[in-house]
């Protein structure tokens, strides 16, 4: 197998100039179709916000494949000089193009490590060149184990474990104070982008009532359109916090719009229910001292910030099971090949020997004809097998062993030419 990825990533180019690279899902296929036809490859191509990878393979071991020609294809495609990109891409070739699949698609190459929309881009991408016949048998066996690995990695280490965006660790929080939601009602407290993010999260949860306010009436009657829920008015701010069970607050107020003397009222009318307040606003929208631990629970933005950097942490921890399941997996991957890929010749180099090894021990056998038990005759049998099997352990392990390089041809060669398979 021949194996070549060309690409750039976070890591490598700047956003503008992955913009400029990036194949839309509209071009995607003529893109594969012409990549394939140009190259006489196989070809999967992943594109995505953080990175832009080709992914070419033969099945035959043949001339090195080109990432000149590949580099100018991207340059082509997309009418930018090579000179503008060509020092932001890797190369990886043969084994470390195996490699790198299967860090990206465990996300180890994420730009947050550990997060799990990566190995869905990546079976899109493969399944996307399924449809336009670009992935043959190379690139089916190794997106196959590449997909098979992210699950491997996700299953058996802890690095996906834990919300690292601001909008699921709040819904996090929201849960370990309540354990249902179906008769909760949660309100809305502005309009903000990140509001709109977190509620969707939210919602999620099925609650019985969204209820959404805002300065701006008719802001409130879009988002609340949006989520299915209702507007509430702004002059009725209080009572609506008193009925609610779940505060989202995304206001862009200079200074809070609820103050602890303010909240107080509201607290005597709440009769001691829980409330979970998740203040996302900066500056802040409620007064800090409204939260006590018991009834009244207040989150902002640096506490989940925080939470979120705690769980990044942890997430490293992770990062040596993984990476160590990847290289067992790449080195798996490699020798299942290889057999595959010799068979045939291993298959004859077997063939040949067991011919050679059954003549002579008839021709022996035929001359001790009666002068040998049949516990003789299968000790004979025997001993010339285990004969067969150790000369044989030795090539087909050397074969299956040897590094997966541009040069990897050259041992099947020798042993055709030793064992004249050729005949």
């Amino acid at each position: 197998m021949m194996i070549l990825v060309v690409g750039c990533s976070h890591r490598t180019a700047p956003v503008a100039l992955r913009e400029r690279l990036a194949f839309g899902q509209d071009r995607l296929a003529s893109a594969l179709e012409d990549l394939t036809n140009r190259s006489g490859c196989e070809a999967v191509i992943l594109s995505t916000c953080n990175r832009i990878e080709l992914y070419l393979a033969r099945d035959e071991e043949q001339e090195e494949l080109d990432s000149g020609a590949i580099s100018q294809y991207l340059s082509e495609c997309h009418r930018v000089a090579v000179s503008e990109f060509a020092d932001s891409l890797y190369i990886f070739r043969q084994a470390d193009a195996i490699k790198h699949l299967f860090r990206v698609v465990a996300s180890l190459d994420s730009m947050v490590v550990g997060e799990g929309q990566i190995a869905g881009q990546v079976k899109r991408a493969y399944e996307i060149a399924q449809d336009r016949g670009t992935a043959g048998p190379a690139l089916h066996a190794l997106f196959q184990r590449a997909l098979a690995v992210a699950k491997k990695v996700r299953t058996e280490t802890g690095i996906a474990k834990g919300h690292v965006s601001v909008s699921s660790t709040a819904v996090d929080y929201v849960r370990q104070v309540f354990d249902h939601f179906h008769d909760k009602i949660i309100l809305v407290i502005g309009a903000g982008k990140m509001g709109e993010l977190t509620l969707r999260h939210l919602k999620e949860l099925t609650p019985r009532k969204i209820l959404v306010t805002n300065r701006n009436p008719q802001k409130a009657i879009e988002l609340a359109n949006g989520c299915g829920g209702q507007m509430a008015t702004w002059e009725r701010l209080d009572e609506h916090i008193a009925q609610a069970d779940i505060v989202l607050s995304t206001t862009g107020a200079a200074e809070p719009i609820v103050s602890l003397e303010r909240y107080e009222k509201i607290r005597r009318r709440r009769l001691g229910s829980p409330l979970v307040i998740l203040d996302i606003a900066v500056p802040r929208d409620f007064d800090p001292r409204i939260h006590d631990g018991d009834t009244t629970y207040l989150f902002n933005i640096d506490d989940l910030h925080r939470v979120r950097d705690q769980t990044l942490h942890e997430r490293q921890r992770h990062v040596a099971p993984a990476e160590a399941i990847v290289a067992q997996e790449q080195q798996r991957f490699i020798k299942e090949w290889k057999r595959r890929r010799h068979g045939p010749v291993i298959a004859r180099l077997t063939q040949d020997f067991e011919a050679k090894r059954h003549a002579i021990v008839q021709q022996l056998l035929s001359r001790l004809d009666g002068r040998l038990t049949e516990e003789d005759r299968e000790q004979v049998e025997g001993a010339f097998r285990l004969l067969q099997n150790q000369f044989l352990h030795g090539p087909i392990t050397a074969l299956t062993d040897e590094p997966h390089d541009n040069a990897s041809h050259t041992l099947l060669e020798a042993l055709r030419k030793l064992f004249r398979l050729h005949e």
